[in-house]
Parts: structure tokens; sequence; C-alpha cells
């Protein structure tokens, strides 16, 4: 079978695509037959050797397949050959491994697929994970009101302005440009903020006629970072994730204390606070699989590519220039 496999890591040159042995099932694992294939920013940190979860070499650095269960081992209950699942390896024991035709997985790993699930938009799922956690665990005890989502247009920015909307918020996005925030707007944005062109600050006022938001999501950080504290209304809350820019220049109780007034919150988030809290981290994407099924949500598509074609789909994805999700097919 093939399978995308790095041995040295580096640039889209070392992702190798392969023949590999095809996976035994063992007692509780189940084999899956993916069609179907997310690509995201872990993948490309496991491909350049940069992921603080980084699997052992050599590694295949996918972490979303959607597919049909080709086998099921000897003691799994509840599964047949033929279901449709998904299979994220934030489930699995480490990172990766599911850039391959056939992925051997613990049985209580996989997540059910209801027959009429699209299995393109099921490998965009771990972004709206992602999204959910940060509007319903990391926004603080408040129930948010409007929401300032910074990357509107991004893969979790997207999915956020999604499920946003879902919980009755007012949502603004900032975008680089029209084309951004026209899928912003498609996507759900009640306010667009061109933040190479324009304050995002003051601007963000403007469209709350002077109120600020409730909850700011920032997956950049970077030097001004703490600016954003300008933008929320009171007893708001900042919350960094991701947050590959730089550091902020200015000092964080400083600018704190500057704002006083309104009693800011900052919290920093990252979705690996669910490594050891299997029961939280599925009843999430079980959550995220129902609203895909009702059709409350709809992920956006970039690109399709097949898996042979991954060293395209990452540099696609490197680019910055996709709307939605990139996805491959076997």
């Amino acid at each position: 079978m093939k399978a995308v496999l790095v041995s040295t890591p580096g640039g889209i040159d070392a992702l190798d695509y392969v023949d590999v042995a095809e996976p035994s099932c063992g007692p509780d694992d189940v084999v899956i037959r993916a069609e179907t294939f997310g690509v995201g920013v872990p993948d490309t940190l496991i491909r350049s050797g940069k992921y603080k979860w980084m699997p052992p070499l050599p590694a295949n650095p996918g972490n979303d397949a959607a597919g049909r269960i080709a086998a099921v081992g000897a003691n799994v209950r509840d599964i047949a050959i033929g279901q449709k699942v998904l299979l994220s390896a934030r489930d699995l024991a480490q990172r990766g491994g599911c850039y391959a035709e056939l992925i051997a997985a613990p049985a209580d790993a996989v997540h059910l697929l209801p027959e009429n699930t699209d299995l393109e938009l099921a490998v965009c799922l771990a972004n709206y994970q992602v999204a959910y956690a940060l509007l319903h665990e990391a926004r603080g005890k408040q129930q948010p009101k409007s929401v300032l989502v910074i990357g509107a247009a991004g893969g979790v920015g997207s999915a956020l302005v999604q499920l946003a909307k879902l919980d009755g918020m007012t949502v603004i996005g900032t975008v680089s440009s029209e084309e951004k925030a026209a899928f912003a707007r498609a996507m759900g944005a009640d306010g667009i903020v061109f933040y190479r062109t324009e304050y995002v600050v003051a601007r963000t006022r403007e469209l709350t006629q002077g109120a600020g938001v409730d909850l700011i999501l920032d997956h950049a950080g970077g030097k001004a970072f703490t600016d954003l504290l300008g933008a929320l209304a009171k007893w708001g809350t900042l919350v960094t994730y991701n947050g590959f820019g730089d550091l902020p220049e200015k000092d964080l109780v400083a600018e704190l204390r500057k704002h006083m007034a309104i009693c800011p919150a900052v919290r920093s988030f990252s979705f690996h606070i669910y490594d050891h809290d299997r029961d939280g981290r599925r009843a999430i994407m079980r959550e995220i699989i129902g609203y895909l099924a009702s059709g409350a949500i709809r992920p956006a598509v970039a690109a399709r590519l097949k898996l042979s074609e991954v060293r395209q789909a990452h540099a696609l994805l490197e680019s910055g220039a996709a709307l939605g999700k990139i996805v491959m097919t076997a």
C-alpha cells in the first residue's frame, strides 16, 4: 500500500510517497481504508521536525483521515466492516500516522460517522474541535455576545466564525484581502477589519459603537499582541492559541493595569490540554459531528489533491492562499 513518510525532516521535499507493508489488525484494533486526509499545520510541523509532540522517525505526518472500516479485531464490538469512520491522531498514543491508504488504530480511537457523511468534510472537523473548545471553554464562565476572530479566513478562523454564529454571537473578523473578506462574510462574519491597512483596535471599537468585544481569539500573537486589550469590552477575555508569532513588545502586566477599569483577562490555550482528557475531547468531536450531520456547519474545502500530491498540498498550505481546508484523497 501507499503512505507518506518523512525520514529526514525539512521542506516539502522531505515528504516521500512510498510503498509500505499493510498494517496488521490486533484483537482490539480496526483497520481503516482511508479515502480522505486533512492537511493542517501540525502535519507541516512534523514534516519540518519542529513539532513539540514529534513522533519518532521515519514519521508519517498525517493527523486526520476518514474512510471505511476494512477489518476488525476479535475483541471489537459495535463496529462493522464498511462503516464510515473518522480518525484523529489526537485520539492516538502519538501524533501523526494518518497519511496512509490503510491505517490500523485502536477501536476506541475512531469516531463513527453517519452513512450520509461527506468524508471530505469529515476531515475538516479537527479545526471545528479546536474552535468549539475556544468558544466554550477558553472564554471563561461568561457567555460572550461578541467576538473578534483574528485571521477569520483561516482554517480554524473560519470554523470559529461559523460556530460563533451558531451561538448567536456578533462576529468581527480580521483579514488581509478583499477575497478573504468575502470568504469570511460567506462563513457568517458580521464585520471585517483589514489588518494591513486598518488599526484593529480602533476599527473594532467603531464596528461595536465603542463598546468593544467580549472575546478576542488570536492565533498569531506578535509584538502588538497586548494592543488587543484595547478592543475588549468590560470583563472581556483575550485568548492566544497556537501563538507562532513573536512575543509582545510591551509588558503584559503593565498593559493589563492600563485597562483595569474593564477587568480584562488573558488566557493561553492549546488543544493539548485535552491530551489526557479523553472524555472531554471526544465529547466535543461528537458535538461537531452532530453539527455536520444536521447541516448546521458546512466546512469550506479550499483544494482537493491526491495523497500522491502531498508536496503540493503542503506548499499550498504554507503559501497562506488557501481559503478553507486542504483535503487529499487516496
